[in-house]
Order: structure tokens, then C-alpha cells, then sequence
């Protein structure tokens, strides 16, 4: 346990509640846009959908550019002279948005969100992972994680509610959110210590003692063997599904189910608020049941796909209510912590953070796509159910594939 904590037991607790209070901030801008896309579209003339995609693309494609230059940025300076700077470009990314009067602005705004928040990953779970007890690691996790879950709800809600529903200017919710995002900047300079050389040399020290007795456990794959490359895959197909439906669901509600704008928000939001207790359950389960660790991701993958598919063909609003439900339960959020697990130990501990990286840029390369694509496809077809059936198609391949090449190829080793 490094000094921090010596000297401030609670030093892991405020750490939590900062970097869930990050994720907050970072998915109330990446939901708030989607519910008020129309309002957008009207003040900035003439935009089409394939236009408006492209706003979350040009943010995922800066975000995940990001991860891998982020995390060098972070061994070099440590986590809070990089996590500080990255909100206020992502609060002065707000503000750009929030006064454009051009598509092309709104594009600059959205690469410098994508750019500031993209630094975040990295800084925030080596921060939490130094400081954490072990014993408490995968429940704080969770607890962080459910920032995003949180931040969904009101950027959903919110937009739906004071936009569509109060008629308050849309550019209004932006210069919120960068109120936010200073808001959390001043928490993180007042919770979050800089850690000097000597204390991060100690740190890693302990922390390479404490992997120690898991080095073994890790099975001797390369980062681009057949089986790494399907896991990757398995989460571009997972992260496929969720960034479809957190950009163009409260749209594809209103056009497709007829939903008023006013309630799409809440409607939306079912998925954020099932993630939570399903991240916490199945962290939970797969902490006191790793031998179930592979039938379980393998249960996910098909019941996201069954319920995106749903999602399509709901023959009404309940049903409709039910899939979002399930899909939020055993979706994205409850997948991401059993696969991040799964990563760590199937390499070798000198491989795991590379492995890691990886696997968030693969997953995270799916967010540029989905947007645009969705985008597109209702475009050209006047209807965005084809990009639904997509997302469903490439999480039953990933499904397959996961069972085919990394649960068989398991069990016949297990067999020799």
C-alpha cells in the first residue's frame, strides 16, 4: 500500500467517488446531444442524418485515438496533471458546440471532447488500480463504471425533458455540461493526490508483488493470436450494439415506434438503470465463480443480441420496455467486467496492460463506425431497423466465435 494511503485510509474512497463523478461528466455530453438531434438539425440548416452520425463518430474516432498516446501521457506525467487539463479542453469543448452556428463547428467541438475525455480511461483505472485495497478492487470498479450508468440517465432525461419537453434552447444543455465538467475538475484537484517518483516507484513494486502469484495462472498467448483476436472482435461486437443504441435509440424511437420526443429520454434511460445491478451482480457471481467465467460471457453475447433484436420487432410499448430492460441487465456493462478479467489472465503479466489497450481500442473502434453507419443506413432506406439487425447479426457471430475458437479450444486443453 503506497504512502497516500498510509497516511489517508479513505484516500481509495474519494478516489471512487472522483473518477465515478468523471464518468458522470463524460456520458452526460456523449447522451445529452442524441435526444435533441432534430432541434440540432433546425438551427443548423440543412443537416442531414448521415451529418448529425458523424458528430459522434468524429467523438469516438478522437476518443479512441486517444487511448494508447493517453496512457504514455500518464506514465510520464502522472495521473492528475493529465486528468486536470483533459476536462478543461473538455469543458471549453462544450462551450464550442454549444455556440456553433455551423455542422463544422460542432464537428471541432466534438474531436476536442473526443480528444480531452479519451486521456480518462488510462488515468483513471491505473489511478484506482494503485490505490484500491485488492480485497475491494472489482466492487470499486463497479462503482465507477456505474458514473456511466448515471450519466446516461440525466444526459437522457435532461435533454428529453428540458428540450423537448420545456423547450428550452438546446444550446443551453452544453454550456451545463461544461459547468459540469469544471465542477468535476475542481473535485479531482481537491481529492486527487500527485504522486511523486519515489512513491510511484514503491507502488509498483508492491504491485508487482502482489501479481505475482496470478503470473502463473496466465495461459502463454500472443496479443494477435487466434483467440486474443476473437476476444477483440467480442467486444467490438459487444461495444457495436451499446454506441448504436446510446447515439440514434431515442430517434429511432420517435421515427420507428412513434414515441413522443418528450418521453424518449425516459425511455432511453431503462438502459442505463438496468446496467447498474446487472455490473454489480455479475462482477459479484464471477469473483466467487471464475470457473463460469467463459459459459457466462458466452450466455451475455446471445442475450444482448436477443434483445437488440427485440428492441426491432416489439409489437408494443411494454415489450418494447421489457428488451430495453433486459438488454441494459445483460448487455455492454454487465459483459465489459467479466471480458476486462477474462483479458488480464489469459496473457502473461508483462503482456496484460498491451493486451488491455488493445482490447479498449478494438471495442472502442466500433463507436466511429456504428454512429455514422446507423446514420446512413436511415438515410438511403428511410428506416434504421437494418442497422438493429447489424448489430444483432455481429454479436451472434461473436457469440459463435467465441464458442467455437476460445471455450472448445479450453476445454481441449483442459482435456490433455
Amino acid at each position: 500500500m503506497d504512502k497516500s494511503m498510509k497516511h489517508d485510509p479513505n484516500y481509495y474512497k474519494k478516489i471512487i467517488v472522483a473518477l465515478c463523478l468523471g464518468w458522470v461528466a463524460i456520458w452526460i455530453y456523449r447522451t445529452i446531444l442524441t435526444p435533441i438531434y432534430p432541434q440540432i438539425q433546425a438551427s443548423l440548416g440543412d443537416v442531414s442524418n448521415t451529418q448529425m452520425g458523424l458528430v459522434a463518430s468524429v467523438y469516438f474516432f478522437a476518443y479512441t485515438g486517444m487511448q494508447i498516446p493517453s496512457g504514455a501521457l500518464v506514465d510520464k506525467f502522472g495521473q492528475k496533471k493529465v486528468l486536470i487539463p483533459a476536462f478543461i479542453v473538455f469543458a471549453l469543448a462544450a462551450v464550442i458546440i454549444g455556440t456553433s452556428a455551423t455542422i463544422m463547428q460542432v464537428y471541432i467541438g466534438a474531436l476536442l471532447a473526443g480528444l480531452s475525455t479519451g486521456s480518462y480511461y488510462g488515468a483513471a483505472f491505473s489511478l484506482s488500480a494503485k490505490h484500491t485495497p485488492k480485497d475491494k478492487k472489482s466492487f470499486a470498479n463497479a462503482i465507477i463504471n456505474s458514473g456511466s450508468a448515471l450519466g446516461m440517465v440525466i444526459g437522457l432525461i435532461g435533454a428529453s425533458v428540458l428540450v423537448g419537453g420545456l423547450e428550452i434552447q438546446w444550446n443551453y444543455m452544453l454550456y451545463m455540461t461544461a459547468i459540469i465538467a469544471l465542477a468535476v475538475t475542481f473535485v479531482f484537484i481537491l481529492f486527487i493526490k500527485q504522486d511523486k517518483a519515489t512513491v510511484e516507484e514503491d507502488g509498483e513494486a508492491e504491485d508487482e508483488q502482489e501479481a505475482a502469484p496470478d503470473v502463473g495462472s496466465a495461459t502463454n498467448e500472443g496479443l494477435f493470436s487466434l483467440k486474443q483476436l476473437v476476444i477483440y472482435f467480442v467486444y467490438f461486437a459487444t461495444c457495436y450494439g451499446y454506441y448504436m443504441i446510446v447515439t440514434w435509440l431515442p430517434s429511432f424511437l420517435v421515427s420507428e415506434k412513434g414515441f413522443e420526443q418528450g418521453s424518449v429520454g425516459y425511455v432511453s434511460a431503462l438502459v442505463a438503470v438496468a446496467a447498474v445491478p446487472g455490473a454489480l451482480i455479475f462482477t459479484k457471481y464471477i469473483d466467487k465463480n471464475a470457473h463460469q467465467r467463459l459459459p457466462l460471457i458466452l450466455f451475455l453475447l446471445i442475450a444482448a443480441a436477443a434483445t437488440i433484436s427485440l428492441t426491432v420487432f416489439a409489437p408494443n410499448p411494454i415489450v418494447l420496455y421489457i428488451a430495453l430492460i433486459l438488454y441494459g441487465l445483460l448487455g455492454k456493462l454487465a459483459i465489459d467486467p467479466v471480458l476486462i478479467t477474462y483479458v488480464s489472465d489469459s496473457v502473461p503479466g508483462e503482456k496484460v496492460a498491451r493486451a488491455l489497450t488493445l482490447f479498449n481500442f478494438f471495442g472502442m473502434s466500433s463507436s466511429v463506425i456504428a454512429p455514422a453507419l446507423t446514420g446512413y443506413i436511415g438515410d438511403v432506406t428511410g428506416s434504421q431497423v437494418l442497422a438493429f439487425y447489424i448489430a444483432t447479426i455481429l454479436l451472434a457471430l461473436a457469440a459463435l466465435l467465441f464458442f467455437l475458437v476460445v471455450m472448445l479450444r479450453q476445454k481441449k486443453t483442459l482435456a490433455n
